[in-house]
């Protein structure tokens, strides 16, 4: 009886062999959209990535395609084209900020450690991709996926330093940290 070879396995292509980038990819939506034309509807797939590395930069693409896969690689490169730093203080944001677009309206509000990420759908992705840790959300108007993402994400990049509006305002930077941040204790624990 004639003895059998080993083989060796064979390389792989699979993606948990190839090297990770730093960035956290989330797909938000992927939607099938039709087109009408002369001979009826065209349907192709529209696709909503966020990209961010969780420490405070993130960035937002959509991608349309025939195919799936096509529509997440096109997302996924516009996403990592228009990366943007966003203003973060400690593991939440400086200060309330409340962003429109389109029919959809977000509303973004600091909270104290501890409290996590309070939102939904495309909001928390935005939200987790850029590194918030701790932030009340509150979604208002239209609940389309892509406005109240995209609203999240204008709102974010309309965040301002609190160093630099302490200096427009002509007060101290301490006088506009939240609360927990200058070690006072709030009116309802008094």
């Amino acid at each position: 009886m004639e003895k059998r070879q080993r083989r060796e396995p064979r390389q792989s292509n699979r993606p948990q062999d190839k090297p990770q980038d730093e960035f956290d990819q989330r797909i938000v939506d992927v939607a099938r959209v039709a087109k009408v034309i002369k001979g009826g509807r065209r349907f192709a797939f529209r696709a909503l990535i966020v990209v961010g590395n969780n420490s405070g930069k993130v960035g937002i693409g959509t991608g349309k395609a025939r195919g799936v896969q096509d529509a997440i690689r096109k997302a996924t490169e516009r996403a990592r084209g228009n990366m943007k730093d966003i203003t973060l203080s400690g593991g939440t944001i400086p200060h309330e900020v409340t962003f429109k677009y389109g029919g959809a309206k977000v509303l973004l509000k600091p909270a104290s450690p501890g409290t996590g990420i309070i939102a939904g759908g495309g909001v928390r992705a935005v939200l987790e991709a850029a590194g918030v840790k701790d932030i009340l959300t509150k979604s208002l108007g239209s609940s389309s996926k892509l406005n109240a993402t995209l609203a999240t994400f204008n709102g974010l990049l309309s965040l301002k330093k609190v160093d630099e509006e302490a200096q427009r305002r002509g007060k101290p930077a301490a006088h506009l940290k939240p609360f927990w941040e200058r070690g006072e204790r709030h009116e309802s624990e008094q």
